[in-house]
């Protein structure tokens, strides 16, 4: 069975209104989610001193006592209000939130460094080199079943 190339009509090599291309939408990479997770992570850990779901709910430790704890981890209902007043009473010892902020910064320079500029560039030459003998087949078995992902 022979497939039939669309045909051009006009002169300039332009498709016609009636031939024009049908286009998929686009599928949601699993792996842009991935990267975008692990350098939201190294933000966190890097300005918050937490990671990123204990920054979201509160629960560091597996303790949820926001605005209470007085060191410098800083967490998202702490700086919403949760458990007193509006911005908590975080990081008593090292000057409120900014010097909090400061603190953790400092001290988490270089790992938060890593996280935002060496993840992507990490994922991107793995994507690279991956690409034939991992991602192509499993990206194939993954239209089998439906699911508008990819990897």
């Amino acid at each position: 069975m022979r497939v039939m190339a669309a045909r051009r009509s006009r002169r300039n090599g332009r498709f016609t209104k009636s031939s024009s291309r049908r286009r998929s939408k686009p599928k949601t990479n699993l792996t842009n989610i991935a990267v975008s997770a692990a350098v939201a992570n190294g933000i966190t850990e890097g300005l918050f001193n937490t990671n990123l779901v204990e920054f979201m709910t509160g629960r560091v430790n597996g303790v949820y006592k926001p605005g209470r704890d007085g060191s410098s981890v800083i967490t998202l209902p702490e700086l919403l209000g949760a458990g007193g007043q509006l911005g908590g009473n975080y990081a008593a010892g090292y000057g409120g939130f900014m010097g909090a902020l400061s603190k953790n910064f400092k001290s988490n320079f270089m790992p938060m460094a890593v996280a935002v500029i060496g993840i992507p560039i990490a994922v991107k030459v793995a994507t690279k080199v991956l690409r034939k003998p991992v991602l192509t087949p499993a990206n194939k078995l993954i239209k089998m079943t439906g699911l508008d992902v990819k990897l």
